[in-house]
């Protein structure tokens, strides 16, 4: 690995762009000065198929971790994926299988592999420990914290409010999230802002176990296409990292106006210069479709290349400012002909889940030749030459 950069400038750029906040700023200053290789860990628990965007933004962050010099730990919740985080859940997740969350996890390392050099991460796996131990030390391990503390947690005193079920397993994620920190010896830990609390519960740990405390780096959460809502799977405005270049596109394109600085920061990752001219484009009234397609231009060519980005930039033009809807469109070949469309939506992967495709359905989202489907009960009966659309800017002819 190339020496340690501890360049002021580039340390300063680390800690400033595109980040909420820092914990403890001054002891990681320090740290980053050292010239020491630091262990920066992240964690992530394998619950879908596919990273987006949203994840992106962390891991850009790390990105400028490794190119100063440090080792990017990559930590995998082989064990902790299997009943979840419970932040911001209004109610308990699924249980998974060992199996399926390590075939999950198999995905998330190659795509990874778009922003990060995968050969230089060193890729943990927190069932090395939890699946060997014992359940007193689980014991030990609880004894250290109190129930007030865990259920501190605003989406606990929600469900308090609303007389929803605590089962006891779910105040018990973020001890285990703090002790992953001592098993990688963490120096520092990179996380989307919402993971603050359960990050902090390392600190206490570490210390106990004579190590330094990790200090914590919390970037900002990237609404999704709505502009609302942080961006999900499960709420369907997310953009893939593995979608194709005309669907992160077109995506892009219908992101809301004012979710456009956001993007140019944390997806984009515009520096501080680029994102001045932005604003001031905006604020002298430049259109804001033309800096959505230099944003859409930016990010395909981040994960596919400039060639697909000015392809991608034609077809959309094509598409829509021409309203050539039934030209060069995708081809979509059906098995059966007769589908129920909730089973058409996720079978084919338009939507992630059954639930994201009613609520598409729902919210006028599905048209087949131009006609608006709201019913998600129904079968329908498909011919060659439908045009299908799925959500403003998804196009699919049957073959």
């Amino acid at each position: 690995m190339a020496k340690v950069s501890t360049n002021p400038r580039k340390i300063k750029e680390l800690l400033s762009l595109g980040v909420s906040e820092v914990l403890i700023k001054k002891d990681l200053q320090k740290k980053l000065a050292s010239g020491r290789v630091l262990r920066i860990k992240h964690g992530v628990d394998p619950t879908s198929k596919d990273l987006h965007l949203g994840y992106a933004v962390v891991y850009h962050k790390l990105r400028e971790f490794q190119e100063l010099g440090h080792k990017i730990v990559f930590l995998i919740g082989g064990f902790t994926g299997r009943f979840g985080d419970p932040t911001d859940k209004d109610k308990k997740r699924e249980l998974r299988s060992k199996t399926e969350v390590h075939s999950l996890s198999k995905n998330y390392l190659k795509q990874l592999s778009k922003i990060l050099d995968i050969n230089q991460v060193e890729v943990r796996d927190n069932s090395e420990w939890y699946d060997k131990w014992s359940f007193e030390q689980g014991l030990r391990l609880l004894s250290k914290f109190t129930v007030a503390r865990m259920l501190e947690r605003d989406m606990f005193v929600k469900r308090q409010q609303q007389q929803k079920e605590i089962y006891y397993h779910e105040p018990v994620y973020p001890m285990l999230q703090g002790w992953d920190s001592v098993e990688i010896k963490s120096d520092a830990t990179v996380i989307g802002l919402d993971q603050k609390f359960n990050e902090l519960q390392a600190r206490p740990l570490q210390e106990e176990q004579g190590q330094k405390p990790q200090d914590i780096v919390a970037v900002p959460l990237l609404v999704g296409t709505d502009g609302k809502m942080k961006m999900s799977q499960s709420l369907g405005n997310h953009i893939g990292l593995d979608d194709s270049p005309a669907d992160q596109f077109g995506k892009i394109m219908s992101i809301p106006d004012e979710a456009l600085l956001s993007y140019f920061e944390l997806a984009a990752r515009y520096n501080e210069q680029q994102l001045l001219r932005v604003k001031q484009e905006l604020k002298e009234g430049k259109n804001p479709k033309d800096l959505k397609i230099e944003l859409a231009k930016a990010i395909v060519t981040m994960y596919h290349s400039s060639t697909a980005a000015n392809q991608a930039a034609k077809d959309f033009y094509n598409l829509f400012s021409q309203k050539n809807i039934s030209g060069n469109l995708p081809v979509l070949q059906l098995e059966d002909k007769q589908l129920n469309l909730l089973d058409f939506l996720t079978n084919y992967k338009f939507c992630v889940s059954r639930g994201e495709a009613r609520r598409l359905i729902q919210q006028g989202g599905l048209k087949i030749n131009n006609k608006k489907i709201l019913h998600y009960e129904q079968k329908y009966s498909f011919a060659s030459g439908d045009v299908i659309q799925i959500g403003k800017k998804k196009f699919v002819k049957i073959k």
